[in-house]
């Protein structure tokens, strides 16, 4: 958001009370949405004024026939500028639209224009989407495996146990403190059980508590590697998972950033031999950080209402689009029809 756009009206005087509130009021505005989602908008709205500036026009206030000529030009470049999949448009436009929000406009989706180019992009263009592979229970054990055991391997270690056993998004993985209120910027804490540990999270759709149990053993228990990285590393306030010192002696202060999942991940699917029959750019751009989140929806045997549950998804068919080998013809509607 602007940094002008919430300030006192013209006719109040200020006051430091008033100042402070100001500068409160920003502090919420600016957490209206999430830091990656507030910098992906950010590159949409420079990416869409350069391409105005380029043809002499003026991306304020916004015009539904020049939207409809930037989106038919992601779609279908006149320049040799890749195409941008419909997924990626979509995403564009929404970024657009929060933008010019910000900026006191309002962009119409539905304007004939905008509806038009849009519905013909999608009935030309739409594929089905590329999901990334799930990380199998076989898999993360072996991924694991491939880690060290020192300081930073007991962290990279927790990290992926915790993020496969609790189904969770990247960035609640390194937004995760210790305790309640430990950091402003945390987006959840950890509460130790005799049954495991109980996550309370800050996620996409709102607060939800996920339970992570105890496994079967200390090797492949992400409970017990989680309190063995916090105790070797003295960990007991503020961010859960951070950087390690150079000499990988020592656990600094600073949280990581929730990309070090995605290179984790990356990076232990090709120390595992995952996947050997694909060269290794495939292998590197089929597993992500999501991978995780889908391996254990994909991997768990338990009835689908507990994993939408544990996954915070407010629909079983959103829950389905992650069980990538989910048992597809258990309900055989063929044969109960007769055939």
């Amino acid at each position: 958001m602007p940094e002008d756009d919430i300030a006192l009206p013209d006719h109040v005087a200020g006051s430091g009370t008033l100042d402070r509130l100001v500068e409160t009021a920003r502090d919420y505005a600016q957490a209206a949405a999430a830091e990656t989602t507030q910098r992906a908008y950010a590159t949409d709205w420079a990416q869409f004024a350069r391409w105005c500036r380029r043809r002499g026009a003026e991306p304020l206030p916004p015009s539904p026939e020049l939207i409809a000529l930037y989106i038919a030009d992601l779609a279908a470049p006149a320049s040799k500028a890749p195409a941008l999949s419909v997924a990626s448009i979509e995403r564009r436009l929404s970024g657009l639209a929060w933008n010019f929000r910000q900026r006191g406009f309002r962009l119409d989706r539905d304007d004939r224009h905008v509806a038009g180019v849009l519905a013909g992009i999608r009935r030309r263009h739409a594929r089905p989407p590329r999901q990334k592979e799930a990380v199998q229970a076989e898999d993360i054990l072996a991924m694991a495996a491939t880690l060290p055991h020192d300081l930073r391997g007991l962290r990279d270690r927790a990290m992926l146990l915790l993020g496969y056993a609790g189904g969770l998004r990247r960035s609640e993985i390194v937004g995760l403190d210790t305790g309640r209120d430990d950091t402003p910027d945390q987006r959840g804490w950890i509460e130790f059980l005799e049954g495991g540990a109980l996550l309370t999270l800050n996620a996409k759709t709102g607060w939800r508590e996920v339970e992570v149990g105890r496994g079967t053993s200390d090797r492949t228990c992400p409970v017990h590697a989680l309190e063995q990285w916090l105790h070797f590393a003295r960990i007991d306030f503020g961010p859960v998972f951070v950087r390690v010192s150079r000499d990988g002696t020592r656990a600094l202060g600073a949280r990581l950033n929730d990309r070090h999942v995605a290179r984790l991940v990356k990076r232990c699917v090709l120390a595992a031999g995952l996947r050997p029959d694909l060269p290794e750019a495939e292998r590197l751009a089929l597993y992500s950080g999501h991978s995780l989140r889908a391996g254990l929806a994909s991997s768990a045997e338990i009835d689908e209402r507990h994993v939408q549950k544990h996954l915070g998804h407010a629909s079983a068919e959103m829950t389905r689009r992650y069980q990538r080998r989910r048992d597809r013809f258990r309900v055989n509607l063929t044969r109960a029809a007769g055939l």
